[in-house]
């Protein structure tokens, strides 16, 4: 056992992952973690050694073979066993030591995707990718970035964004990660799951906002200790609650996907969330939040052929506001629901989304994408598929909305 002391930031998972356990290792050794909503700096944790992955060496297996298998390179696989690139060395039965394997992308999960993994990962991806280009579309209430990917040179302008619910937050690595690979296949001039990079990179120009509400992402993951500035204001609208897992809105307890000028006042009277709460407080006014206000004026600025907000969870695609929607919404709908396997639903009795505004204010596709299916936040381990749907679902209308 070793020992180790928490951090700011500090999780579970993201422990686990720096030190090459699983959170279940962690808990292990930790009891009371499993009973605790978060670590808190200075808390002292008991962290086993990691375990090693083995394997028996097959009839037919050489080190290429192996080091294939498991994706790991020669070298690592020699060095935690000497001689296993000799073949009089590796023969079957020979039991192997298979080191970790490196990460094949930029974007990957370290525990929860917070804001400063955003961060990170986008610094990785401009550096490796000069083609991208990143921005910044405003501040949040603390004043963290809400950072903007541009990808693509056309005349078309898609928008997307993600996390705009906290507890949503694994949307944000769903979308970096679709960046990166339709960079990677740009860079080579290579098909992405039977679509064309270089089409979509002539034709169109996506605005992505990959975290809208940094500070309630940061809240869900992280919990709130008595120096943060909202300290007694977000324990009162908590119900004294410390887990804020269940947090929907931002920093200041405002639903940000409730804050957009279509029919918003229709839409406060229904949800009778008259103060700031974890959920669908519309706020005192429309746009009154920093990050409501900065998506919309991005949309201003550079009028989209279309718009896509993703959320979490229902594996649902929503198309339609009010009779507004043009009419090849519909048809988009289906196809975007054929490509990852969602419903096109059609929805009634909701009002001031960003799909919702988007489609009032210039009559173009906008689509509300609920990711996943479960209960918010959902596991890590669905990123992996989410992050292909959400690929598949933007590839489609990036390769047929004219």
């Amino acid at each position: 056992m070793q020992q180790y002391i928490a951090h700011r930031g500090d999780t579970v998972s993201r422990i686990a992952a720096r030190h090459g356990l699983t959170p279940e290792h962690v808990v292990q050794g930790n009891p009371w973690a499993s009973r605790q909503p978060y670590l808190y700096p200075g808390q002292i944790l008991f962290l086993p050694s990691a375990p090693r992955k083995r394997y028996a060496v097959q009839e037919g297996d050489d080190a290429e073979v192996i080091s294939a298998l498991f994706g790991v390179s020669l070298d690592e696989l020699e060095r935690l066993n000497p001689g296993v690139t000799s073949r009089r060395w590796c023969v079957p039965g020979k039991e192997l030591v298979i080191p970790l394997a490196a990460p094949r992308t930029e974007v990957y999960l370290r525990g929860e995707y917070g804001p400063v993994d955003v961060e990170a990962d986008i610094g990785k991806l401009i550096n490796k990718y000069p083609f991208i280009q990143k921005d910044s579309i405003g501040t949040s209430v603390l004043g963290k970035p809400l950072h903007l990917l541009k990808i693509g040179s056309g005349s078309r302008h898609l928008h997307v964004n993600a996390a705009l619910h906290a507890n949503e937050w694994l949307t944000a690595p769903c979308l970096m990660s679709f960046i990166e690979q339709y960079a990677a296949a740009y860079a080579e001039g290579k098909a992405w799951n039977g679509h064309h990079p270089e089409e979509w990179y002539s034709n169109w120009t996506i605005w992505a906002v990959p975290m809208a509400n940094p500070d309630g992402v940061e809240l869900v993951q992280e919990g709130v200790l008595s120096g943060h500035p909202y300290y007694e204001e977000l324990m009162k609208w908590n119900g004294g609650r410390r887990s804020f897992r269940h947090w929907k809105a931002n920093i200041r307890g405002v639903d940000l996907g409730d804050q957009f000028p279509a029919h918003w006042e229709e839409e406060r009277t229904r949800r009778r969330v008259p103060a700031p709460a974890p959920r669908d407080y519309s706020g005192p006014a429309s746009l009154s939040e920093p990050e409501a206000a900065a998506l919309a004026q991005l949309a201003e600025e550079v009028p989209g052929t279309a718009a896509v907000s993703l959320h979490s969870q229902g594996g649902e695609i929503y198309w339609n506001y009010r009779g507004y929607e043009p009419p090849e919404s519909k048809e988009l709908a289906v196809s975007l629901a054929a490509a990852s396997g969602y419903r096109a639903v059609e929805l009634t009795g909701s009002d001031a989304g960003y799909k919702d505004w988007f489609i009032q204010r210039f009559r173009r596709p906008g689509f509300t994408v609920e990711l996943g299916t479960g209960k918010n936040p959902l596991p890590l381990a669905d990123f992996e598929d989410m992050a292909l749907e959400t690929g598949l679902i933007l590839a489609t209308i990036l390769s047929n909305l004219k």
